[in-house]
């Protein structure tokens, strides 16, 4: 993919904390389409809310996109939960065609509206999909797929459209899509000079970073 390929969003998402799990536990997970421009600060959209900021939001996840064609694949393999196999149903802000993990690279620089932001980090699924999704393996389903989306930063705050392009602008890391990235740290058989590189990489955030220190120490730690 060249710089300067411009995606459309397939909408712009946001969500508010409410009951969510088996026994009650908030989740801002449910993101519901939003008419018009917000702005995008460098905690994210505007009205968008986590409820465990532990695991969830700060600075290098901003914002979490997920690709629409997964919903296809998910709805073929899952047929009797296909009616929940639809944009926002990954709790993501952004959706579009043409992006997904195996062309969209660590470090991504991409222009939407008047904010700039970049590929922070791939997803690491938790248990709320398994719950959201009624499939008591779906975590384990999407980590195996690598079909996880990814998490923005943003290095320019700006206002925002549902219907803004995103442009990519720059690509400093070619070598290291977010399938790749992922795979080394959560599949098996990771390879220790691209561990060694990922621990020492400024543009994966700090959590990230950790998981590869922890594997180069640990190879069998799984993230």
């Amino acid at each position: 993919m060249s710089t300067a390929s411009t995606f459309r969003l397939l909408g712009l998402r946001i969500g508010r904390v409410q009951t969510f799990g088996p026994a009650g536990q908030p989740s801002a997970i449910s993101k519901m389409l939003v008419s018009g421009p917000l702005l995008l600060g460098k905690l994210g959209l505007q009205g968008d809310e986590q409820a465990d900021q532990k695991h969830h939001g700060g600075l290098d996840k901003a914002l979490h996109h997920y690709p629409f064609e997964h919903y296809a694949s998910w709805a073929a393999a899952l047929p009797d939960q296909a009616h929940l196999f639809h944009p926002g149903g990954f709790g993501e802000n952004l959706c579009t065609q043409g992006l997904h993990e195996e062309n969209v690279c660590l470090g991504d620089i991409f222009q939407l509206g008047g904010a700039l932001i970049q590929v922070s980090q791939g997803r690491s699924p938790c248990w709320k999909l398994n719950h959201r999704f009624g499939i008591s393996d779906m975590v384990h389903r999407v980590t195996v797929s690598c079909r996880t989306g990814w998490y923005y930063r943003v290095l320019s705050t700006g206002s925002v459209g549902p219907h803004e392009p995103l442009t990519l602008l720059q690509r400093p890391y070619p070598d290291w899509p977010v399938a790749r990235l992922f795979k080394q740290l959560h599949h098996s058989h990771p390879d220790r000079q691209a561990l060694a590189e990922l621990a020492n990489l400024a543009v994966l955030s700090p959590s990230w970073r950790g998981k590869a220190m922890s594997r180069l120490e640990n190879p069998g730690n799984l993230g």
